[in-house]
């Protein structure tokens, strides 16, 4: 199976190295980056790395950055595709497990896991208000999509090739609430999801909304929720959570 690595970077020239060293040599067939207009050297060190680099004419945002990077997957032919945050904050030594849940057939979407424990978490830097917003969102969204996973929040994903083909994330936002909007039509179109446990890391270096982006993300994904519950219950056959034509 053709194994693609995905970064959406934004200022991540002090971090890209490192993570691209932690990342196991034949773990992946290739590692795309797409530079969402960053103010730094990470298009040039992108290049000097030897990735395949795709810059934004424009800011897209987060959201709209994924696009990008899952279009190039694809389009380079891979059967699983894993992104990984250029800023440091996952642990890309972890990327072989990912993959191998899917390539194995055991999942089709597979998540790291930051809240193994409390203490750990926390000890890893995640504020105290983060951590408490992820637990209650987390216990509240594995109870509306009757799932179990440990973290409903986190950036280190693994999909397969038929995941991508069949969610509609094109219509997603191009804000942070597009990865809730992904896990919840994972979850509406019966995809197998799991998680593995992966370390909290939280420095200076590593990309992090503040307060009130967090709460304005709360909202967003509880909005993301109540069009699932209208959409299950018949009420909006909304087209965020079927799949897309020919799928």
């Amino acid at each position: 199976m053709k194994v693609i690595i995905v970064m959406p970077a934004y200022n991540a020239e002090k971090t890209l190295e490192k993570t691209i060293r932690d990342i196991p040599q034949g773990t992946a067939d290739e590692i795309i980056l797409v530079d969402d207009c960053s103010k730094d050297g990470t298009v040039e060190l992108s290049r000097r790395l030897g990735l395949t680099t795709v810059v934004h004419e424009r800011n897209l945002g987060y959201g709209g950055n994924q696009k990008t990077c899952y279009r190039e997957a694809l389009r380079r032919g891979a059967d699983v595709v894993v992104m990984i945050h250029p800023d440091y904050q996952y642990d890309a030594r972890l990327t072989p497990h990912l993959v191998g849940l899917i390539e194995k057939g055991v999942c089709d979407f597979v998540l790291g896991n930051r809240i193994r424990t409390r203490h750990e978490a926390l000890s890893g830097g995640m504020p105290f208000y983060k951590y408490l917003f992820n637990r209650m969102l987390t216990v509240l969204e594995n109870f509306w999509t009757g799932q179990n996973l440990g973290e409903w929040h986190s950036g280190l994903r693994a999909y397969s090739r038929q995941v991508l083909e069949t969610i509609p994330w094109e219509l997603n936002s191009d804000d942070f609430v597009f990865d809730q909007q992904f896990l919840h039509q994972a979850a509406a179109l019966g995809f197998r999801m799991g998680d593995i446990p992966v370390a909290a890391r939280y420095f200076s270096e590593a990309s992090s909304i503040n307060f009130a982006r967090s709460v304005v993300y709360g909202l967003s994904t509880l909005r993301v929720m109540v069009q699932v519950l209208a959409h299950r219950l018949g009420l909006w056959k909304n087209p965020l959570f079927l799949p897309k034509r020919g799928a």
